[in-house]
């Protein structure tokens, strides 16, 4: 970006009145940021100047000009892909053709022939009456083993709350017979003195 009062580019071209002119080249000397702009557009002036002059083309090539026409072919196929009602026709003809020829072609499946006798009544009765008696066992089995499980847990509490209450009896009498003790020194100590006393 230029400071000086006029414009670079009108100098270089020689666009300038001589006051102007003389007015520019001053400033450029005293200023390095403008003589570096007036350098960088003599060298692109210059180079521009080296290059060849080209003519301009008379017509510009449209896309819809017959060499950019894709072939018939090309043409044929993208109509036919480009269609939906077409590529649905296709689809459905192939289907019914792969259909037809699995029909025709496929191996025949041979089935034994065997014959399916009725079952015995009996034997399932049995089969269905083993099963339920031994679920049946197992869940009486089950819940003997729950009941058991309680009852060695309550028989566990039961005896947990017996031996505290033993033990709490056991200080009481413990106390009781201290008291008693004392109590019957007291009363031997008090008799002794009471016989001494009458002597």
């Amino acid at each position: 970006m230029s400071c000086s009062p006029f414009d670079l580019c009108d100098y270089l071209f020689g666009e300038l009145a001589d006051g102007e002119r003389r007015q520019v080249e001053r400033h450029v000397r005293s200023c390095g940021g403008c003589h570096e702009d007036l350098e960088r557009l003599r060298i692109t002036h210059s180079t521009l100047l080296t290059l060849r002059d080209e003519e301009v083309p008379r017509r510009i090539g449209f896309v819809s000009d017959k060499v950019f026409e894709p072939s018939l072919v090309r043409r044929a196929w993208r109509s036919f892909w480009g269609s939906s009602a077409r590529l649905g026709f296709a689809s459905a003809a192939m289907l019914s053709a792969a259909l037809v020829i699995f029909t025709f072609f496929r191996p025949a499946v041979a089935t034994p022939m065997v014959s399916n006798p009725s079952p015995d009544v009996t034997d399932i009765e049995a089969v269905v009456a083993g099963r339920v008696s031994a679920a049946v066992d197992k869940a009486v089995a089950e819940s003997e083993a729950r009941q058991a499980k309680n009852t060695a847990a309550l028989l566990a509490a039961a005896n947990a709350r017996y031996e505290q209450q033993h033990a709490a009896d056991l200080e009481q009498v413990k106390e009781a017979f201290s008291y008693l003790e004392r109590r019957y020194n007291t009363s031997v100590v008090a008799s002794n003195q009471e016989m001494k006393g009458a002597q």
